[in-house]
């Protein structure tokens, strides 16, 4: 691969070569589509004539745009398969710090046989959680929906159980949503707990098949459940997962830490802005936040609207709420 740049502030110029016909192709995507990606996102023109590319603009965005489309490329020579949202992550990525490689965060495969695509980071605060589950025994991941903080906890778990580095995962929430009480709920104590743990089945089906998650349940080599169910027990050799932590009380965060046990992880996922506690409650996962920061062996992971992995959307609406609270703030300063 060549590039040549012609320097000039206002009208820069890059033409880059590549070697390969068919990586190129990949890269450009079909009819140019991730190409045009990232034209939108950096506001430079690119042009192609057969392998080669001439970028054209601004001189900061273009350099941007030769860095994207060079780290993209070597992602391909490496054997990874780019798809359209990658494209948008790589522009995020550099965006934000145009000195990451690429390759550094693509390329940290989360190890799960039964998934056809292979399960990586998204961003460096998604890498930087990744490797905190790995060197640390209790992880906190604390930020907004849609940032893969339980999804790639749960992908680690299924990877260390598959690798039989655990004996069991555990899947714990806590039973509280907005104005809703168990009490007033039909069924039994388990038929009303278990629209709360829906979103950890849904997690989990999406890593292994259906049949062979459905009987580990059955094994109980994965469990899940409430997080009051957790009280009195001491939990060896086990992956541990609390989510949606924010809806723990003070309490109930204690008595959850206090269950770890020998050869056991425990990750704690929630979104503090998301608290759904009775007034005057006080969250389990912000006090845990402001008292635990100083333990050497506790990692916390802080993810921002930037890490959002869903729809581009999900980012707009967090964005959104964010500045309705600035807002809401300024006018309580001057009230």
């Amino acid at each position: 691969m060549e590039d040549n740049l012609a320097e000039n502030p206002e009208n820069s110029v890059v033409k880059i070569s590549f070697d390969d016909n068919m990586l190129a192709r990949t890269l450009f995507g079909e009819h140019n589509k991730h190409l045009r990606i990232i034209e939108q996102a950096v506001g430079a023109k690119i042009h192609t004539r057969g392998t080669d590319i001439e970028i054209q603009g601004d001189q900061v965005m273009v350099a941007l745009a030769r860095k994207i489309l060079k780290e993209l490329y070597g992602l391909l020579v490496e054997g990874y398969p780019i798809y359209p949202t990658d494209i948008e992550f790589a522009v995020r990525i550099l965006s934000a710090n145009d000195r990451t490689k690429l390759k550094d965060i693509f390329l940290d495969t989360v190890y799960i046989p039964s998934k056809k695509r292979p399960i990586t980071p998204k961003s460096l605060t998604q890498k930087q959680y990744i490797d905190a589950i790995r060197s640390f025994d209790i992880v906190f991941g604390i930020g907004p929906a849609g940032t893969g903080k339980t999804y790639l906890a749960m992908a680690m778990a299924v990877s260390c159980l598959t690798q039989e580095k655990v004996s069991r995962i555990i899947l714990v929430r806590p039973a509280v949503e907005a104005g809703e009480r168990l009490g007033f709920l039909p069924g039994d104590m388990y038929e009303k707990v278990n629209p709360y743990l829906r979103p950890l089945y849904d997690a989990l089906h999406d890593m292994m098949r259906f049949e062979k998650a459905s009987r580990l349940i059955q094994q109980g080599v994965i469990e899940v459940a409430p997080l009051a169910f957790m009280r009195g027990r001491t939990l060896n050799n086990a992956f541990v997962i609390l989510d949606e932590a924010q809806n723990s009380t003070s309490e109930q965060m204690k008595m959850f830490l206090t269950r770890l046990g020998f050869g056991s992880k425990a990750v704690i996922t929630g979104d503090i802005t998301q608290i759904d506690l009775p007034n005057g409650t006080t969250s389990g996962l912000v006090e845990a936040k402001d008292i635990l920061q100083g333990v050497k062996a506790i990692s916390f992971t802080i993810f921002s609207k930037r890490d959002v992995v869903r729809h581009k959307l999900v980012r707009d609406i967090i964005k959104a709420y964010e500045d309705l609270e600035i807002r809401k703030e300024k006018l309580r300063s001057k009230g």
